[in-house]
């Protein structure tokens, strides 16, 4: 039942706006509960809050596990949530530079492997600090194993350089 409204006063949220802000807090509660051990030690969260997130990550499963969560989503309610949200949003975009990069060195690694010489070219004028006869010699290897139908030591070993390379640059 909502209250007479006087005259100059703010509107009171709507009930579909409260549960809209109830289940923003939730799922940023889960993300916190999901989150890495590092990034928990970079916030600055009330002792309160961290134990219990830190006892919903023991926790298993099943209702004890939602019950947890909601604890915890409760507890950040009445809290900043900004700090909260710009550490999780920073550890989404690191994660999806690591994606991008990690997708960026595979298809050069399977760009070496299936053109050979010309791709290996081709990254060395893209990166001019690669050492071009390193990476010759490994593409070199990589494709003999490749075609030998053998173990891939050496593609792994050209993941690794050309993933160096590109962390450098």
């Amino acid at each position: 039942m909502r209250r007479r409204q006087l005259p100059g006063e703010p509107e009171p949220p709507s009930k579909e706006a409260l549960k809209r802000q109830a289940h923003a807090v939730q799922a940023l509660a889960d993300r916190l509960v999901a989150a890495p051990e590092a990034t928990l030690a970079g916030l600055d969260l009330p002792e309160r809050l961290h134990d219990a997130v830190m006892l919903a990550r023991r926790i298993r499963g099943g209702g004890a596990l939602v019950r947890q969560r909601q604890f915890v989503a409760k507890l950040m309610r009445g809290m900043d949530l900004e700090p909260i949200q710009d550490a999780l949003q920073e550890q989404d975009a690191e994660r999806q530079l690591d994606a991008r990069l990690f997708r960026q060195v595979e298809g050069w690694r399977d760009r070496i492997l299936e053109e050979g010489p010309p791709a290996v070219e081709a990254i060395a004028a893209e990166h001019a600090a690669l050492d071009t006869a390193a990476f010759r010699r490994l593409a070199a290897a990589a494709r003999e194993e490749r075609r030998m139908g053998r173990s891939r030591g050496s593609a792994r070993e050209l993941f690794r350089a050309i993933d160096q390379a590109l962390r450098q640059a």
